[in-house]
């Protein structure tokens, strides 16, 4: 379906969902820096966490899309936001438009879910073994396992060096003691991984506008940083594929959450498709 077959309910440059969206994330990511200096950590109250940890909190799955980690994080998906989503908004009104934006936003949470469920229970698996029956040897088996290197934010890596001065220390002269303390090491290194936010930002909701602008104008132009022209259709699915690509691959030191981007991209799809299926049905109706 092109351009061609759709009629904009109105035209408008900024329209209002979109403006009131970039408005409310702009003020999210700066409140988030003012409070930061305050003490207070948003990213780690709306922020998409784990719902094993204790900060899980359900509205986090709304919240978590407008919450940004920089400034070029936020900057180019408010300027994505506004391309493809007035375009969208322009011709689906403002009230499908906001549904659309929310339920991409949630389908890219929950794929990106599913991805850390699997990355997570083999760690599990290690923690619990090692908390029911430590030794030294399991200790650096655990230390030295994927599982515990791919959960190491800056602040438990600084905490592990602490851990291992004073364990190192404490072994010496009392090795019981020192496998206790690793025992309790590890139970907050688990609940730490737990409680690391899962996802920020809106970049799952803007792929989702990147396929639904695919999919309604296929044959626009998309200049990509602003020099080279390709199709929207061609955009959307060389996208997808590197999107799909780097998510397999899990680049070490990569923190973009690629299979969120992917599941922004199907739950467009699903959406779109189910809704001209209902649009098909419905003319049928009337024409029967």
């Amino acid at each position: 379906m092109s351009y061609e077959n759709y009629r904009p309910t109105r035209a408008s440059l900024l329209p209002e969902v979109v403006k009131n969206l970039l408005i409310l994330n702009v003020i999210m990511f700066l409140a988030t820096l003012v409070l930061e200096r305050q003490g207070l950590n948003l990213t780690d109250i709306l922020g998409l966490h784990y719902f094993e940890g204790s900060k899980f909190r359900i509205y986090q799955f709304v919240t978590y899309l407008f919450m940004h980690g920089s400034w070029g994080h936020i900057i180019f998906n408010m300027i994505a936001l506004w391309m493809f989503g007035s375009a969208l908004e322009n011709v689906w009104g403002p009230k499908k438009f906001l549904t659309y934006y929310i339920l991409t936003g949630l389908g890219a949470g929950l794929a990106h879910y599913l991805l850390v469920y699997f990355e997570l229970q083999p760690a599990i698996v290690y923690f619990n073994e090692y908390i029911s029956n430590p030794g030294l040897a399991k200790l650096e088996e655990l230390i030295n396992s994927d599982a515990f290197k791919n959960f190491q934010s800056r602040e438990m890596i600084d905490h592990y060096n602490n851990f291992t001065s004073d364990f190192n220390k404490l072994n010496a002269t009392n090795p019981a003691k020192a496998l206790e303390m690793s025992v309790e090491y590890i139970k907050i290194f688990k609940e730490d991984a737990f409680n690391a936010p899962v996802a920020i930002g809106a970049s799952g909701a803007v792929f989702g506008l990147l396929l639904g602008f695919g999919m309604l104008f296929p044959n626009n132009i998309i200049y990509i940083y602003f020099a080279l022209p390709i199709k929207a259709k061609y955009f959307v699915i060389i996208y997808g594929l590197i999107e799909l690509f780097s998510g397999i691959a899990q680049v070490p030191g990569d923190n973009v959450a690629h299979f969120a981007h992917i599941g922004g991209l199907l739950t467009g799809i699903i959406i779109i498709l189910f809704w001209r299926q209902k649009d098909r049905e419905r003319r049928n109706d009337y024409f029967n």
